[in-house]
């Protein structure tokens, strides 16, 4: 473990702090490239116009058609947060727009992920003219074809990686297909579905649809915008912090969705003061419990519903969810780290784990906690609930990657040395999904750990963590932990992380799981946490942390939240 500061422009932090931004926040933005306090401000009119995303016009106007027309409209949601949120949003602008939609949403251990013929074949129970998918479709090949020999219409919607085939659909939104020129890759699902949105809006607005009547308002959904984006942990370039913050404007100012409150008052927060924390770590754990554990369309109902008694009610069976979610992840935890403990300690670049016990739907989450342990990328397997397949029983496996490898390309390049090793696969760089045979694992953690080892740089195996440096006394206040804590921080985008060495005055054991300490710098005592860490510091440390609120009694006081030493 190496603590480095992040180097900055000092033109940057001046330019900055000329245009009176905070001192503290000056240094950090610098730190992130931002290079002026235009890049700072978060109003719509800066979004990046529909019309530079590829087909969106098009989608928009196939949408328009089939309302006009009054096709009957079926979106094919995922089973995440981000899947869930975008067809939330499709399916209440849609209404909004007078369409006549529903929505249908897969279960992850009956038929899988995305648009398959599977899928398809249940979709066409409900007699739709259109599907318009969410949050995937990009690798549904086959999907897309039988819905074309069934005669039904396809619309995709997406922003995972394409594979060397993209399906025959009528119509393909997503940044990251070939020849599209939108300059933010990093949309989430829910994103390009805002996109498809605004674009049907404007081609409505062209056909005289409003004439005489309100337009309906989008800016009112973008809080179910903001916690798909932050939820799926997609980098927080320009365009996405425009999104996020506008969604959190809604929240704070009391028109979150019924289900959106309702979820932040199932985890104990208030909607006033919410930001991306509550978003990827209140919100949206709640919400993937349903997909994970159970049937995502509780989640999808939670955000769609007006009601708010039918909110609660939603809100409460999703902590219930959660919470045995987190139980269930503990003990599988446990047996992951013990795997990679029994590991020899010149392991290779990469981690392969399977439990015959384990709950596909917990699987990318261990994936992650031990990717963050031990600084490798982590594939973790369960035992398929769809059951066998042709030459034997199915692993499905989540993985998780580290800085400096691709892991969809990593797989790519497994599929393609071992063809027919790899059944499925998909997702982005840091995260993907794939299925393999059982008898096959053993093949698969050879040739996944030795491309890994091949493809990741040998400064990437080193692992660093950068932070914005020392923070001065006078900045270790509650005033600046609330400003820091207010501003739009996620993937890509870091929330600010301080390092400075410090005395170690106490520490004690806190919730069985923490450290508790007093640190002593100079003649300053301060109160620190470290969570989920029970290994005892040496007297002198050098650490990274993080500003942080504490909250108790009702009273609120700062604390710093050590996170890394060295």
């Amino acid at each position: 473990m190496k603590i480095v500061v992040r180097k900055y422009a000092e033109a940057d932090r001046h330019a900055l702090l000329k245009a009176g931004v905070h001192p503290v926040l000056a240094r950090v933005y610098a730190g992130r490239r931002i290079h002026s306090a235009q890049e700072l401000e978060h109003s719509p009119a800066r979004l990046l116009a529909p019309g530079e995303l590829l087909h969106c016009e098009r989608a928009g106007s196939l949408l328009a058609d089939a309302i006009e027309q009054r096709k009957k409209l079926l979106i094919v949601a995922d089973y995440d947060a981000d899947g869930a949120t975008a067809c939330a949003l499709g399916v209440r602008a849609l209404r909004l727009f007078g369409a006549r939609v529903e929505y249908l949403v897969p279960n992850r251990f009956e038929l899988g992920y995305g648009l398959s013929p599977e899928l398809v074949e249940l979709a066409a129970k409900h007699k739709p003219d259109l599907l318009i998918t969410v949050d995937n479709g990009i690798a549904s090949v086959e999907g897309v074809s039988l819905a074309r020999s069934l005669g039904i219409a396809t619309l995709i919607t997406d922003h995972h990686l394409p594979g060397d085939e993209l399906p025959a659909a009528d119509c393909i939104v997503n940044p990251n297909q070939p020849g599209c020129g939108f300059r933010s890759k990093a949309l989430a699902g829910v994103g390009v579905m805002f996109y498809v949105l605004l674009a049907l809006r404007a081609e409505l607005r062209r056909r005289g649809k409003f004439d005489g009547n309100p337009e309906p308002n989008l800016a009112a959904l973008t809080d179910l915008v903001a916690l798909g984006t932050v939820a799926d942990m997609v980098p927080l370039d320009a365009n996405n912090r425009i999104l996020v913050a506008q969604g959190l404007k809604r929240l704070r100012s009391g028109f979150a969705k019924p289900g959106l409150a309702a979820l932040l008052a199932a985890g104990g927060r208030d909607a006033s003061s919410a930001g991306c924390f509550e978003l990827g770590f209140v919100i949206g754990p709640r919400l993937n419990a349903a997909g994970r554990l159970s049937d995502m369309s509780l989640g999808i109902e939670c955000l769609v519903t007006d009601d708010e008694a039918r909110a609660g009610n939603c809100a409460q069976e999703l902590d219930r969810l959660n919470r045995e979610r987190r139980r269930i992840e503990g003990g599988m935890l446990e047996e992951a780290l013990a795997a990679v403990q029994e590991l020899p300690r010149d392991a290779g670049a990469a981690v392969t784990l399977f439990e015959p016990g384990w709950h596909q739907g917990v699987v990318g989450l261990v994936a992650s906690r031990v990717r963050e342990r031990f600084d490798r990328p982590v594939v973790c397997f369960a035992r398929s609930a769809a059951g066998g397949g042709e030459g034997g029983a199915l692993l499905a496996g989540s993985g998780r990657s580290v800085p400096g490898l691709h892991l969809r390309d990593c797989l790519d390049l497994v599929a393609k040395r071992a063809p027919g090793l790899v059944l499925r696969f998909g997702g982005h760089a840091q995260a993907a999904g794939l299925t393999i045979r059982e008898k096959d694992l053993r093949r698969f953690a050879e040739l996944f750990e030795r491309t890994a080892g091949e493809l990741l740089p040998e400064e990437a195996r080193r692992r660093v963590v950068e932070t914005d440096g020392e923070l001065e006394a006078v900045y270790h206040s509650l005033d600046v932990a609330q400003l820091l804590e207010s501003q739009i921080w996620g993937q890509g985008f870091p929330q600010p992380l301080f390092c400075d060495t410090f005395a170690v005055e106490s520490q004690r054991v806190v919730g069985e799981r923490h450290l508790k300490l007093r640190l002593r710098k100079d003649d300053r005592r301060i109160e620190a946490m470290r969570f989920n860490s029970l290994d005892p510091l040496p007297p002198r440390v050098r650490a990274a942390y993080r500003l942080a609120v504490n909250e108790y009694s009702g009273l609120k006081s700062v604390q710093i939240n050590v996170e890394h030493t060295e």
